[in-house]
């Protein structure tokens, strides 16, 4: 198996192949070992699982996932640093790399990551798992994005900006409560593990980041009639979450019925029209998206 690189380790690997990190790709990557041994951990990886890691840079987190994991699907955007990932994981062949940009241009994951990740049936008590460094700019997509599905996380254990973990689990009526937060918040729970320090990156980004805990919740996912269509009714309130909720219906657009139609979805759903989108818990965003469905 291959070992996980040390910060000295990947620069001279970058320099060897006359890079340097590409602040364009967003790269930082996690040097400190012992962070990277906790998110292996806190993820809870056995063999049965597959481990998806969007921005495996170098591949040294990668290794670590492969010594737990039956199948770690390994997505790098860089084609350089893709090819300094393939050659240290030669002889671990339980990770197949794919050198793509993880989304595709509407956002959604990237067809060759689908059929990476989902072309092989799931072990019985098999589980798929988002493990990563995830790069800033692409971390709320990839997680919507494993909430939504066609590719749905059990379980998600990642590092992102310490704001994207604030919003992630973020309360009704507080400043960082989002659409990021309710979708979360109606499918599983979420847990802050840590507060890391740009120490343990390299190069070291300007800002904190944090390692967070998504563990999907079978129950709840079980309430959500459509989540898809979750997904639009709460994008359709949150883009106006400052106006209240009866002034709201007049946007929806035809798939939700058009703006008569919602405001009668409203009013049966027992909602008082003069909140804010931003004051309904996740619970009654599933509650009007079902209402919506009927």
């Amino acid at each position: 198996m291959s070992a996980m690189q040390t910060k000295s380790e990947i620069r001279q690997l970058l320099a060897c192949a006359g890079l340097s990190p590409n602040r364009r790709f967003g790269q930082h990557f996690l040097v400190d070992l012992n962070l990277m041994r906790l998110a292996v951990d806190a993820a809870g990886i056995t063999e049965k699982d597959t481990v998806l890691e969007v921005g495996c840079g170098t591949g040294s987190l990668t290794s670590a996932l492969a010594e737990r994991a039956g199948l770690v699907i390994a997505v790098e955007i860089d084609p350089k640093l893709a090819q300094i990932a393939r050659s240290h994981l030669a002889n671990t062949p339980n990770v197949r790399l794919v050198q793509t940009d993880a989304l595709s241009s509407k956002g959604t994951f990237d067809p060759t990551v689908v059929e990476a990740a989902g072309g092989r049936p799931m072990p019985r008590g098999g589980r798929l798992l988002l493990v990563a460094n995830l790069p800033y700019d692409v971390a709320s997509a990839v997680m919507l994005n494993l909430v939504k599905g066609p590719l749905v996380a059990d379980e998600m254990v990642v590092t992102v900006q310490k704001e994207v973990a604030q919003r992630m689990g973020a309360r009704p009526g507080t400043r960082d409560y989002g659409s990021l937060s309710i979708l979360l918040g109606a499918t599983g729970t979420v847990e802050m593990l840590r507060v890391l320090k740009p120490s343990v990156f390299w190069p070291p980004p300007k800002v904190d980041s944090a390692l967070v805990r998504f563990v999907r919740d079978r129950r709840r996912c079980a309430q959500i009639a459509d989540i898809g269509l979750l997904g639009e009714v709460v994008s359709l309130f949150m883009g106006h979450r400052r106006k209240m909720l009866r002034a709201c219906t007049r946007y929806a657009p035809p798939e939700l019925g058009g703006g008569e139609a919602l405001a009668r979805v409203l009013a049966r759903s027992g909602l008082d029209p003069t909140l804010r989108p931003e004051q309904l818990s996740p619970e009654q965003y599933v509650t009007l998206a079902d209402l919506c469905r009927r």
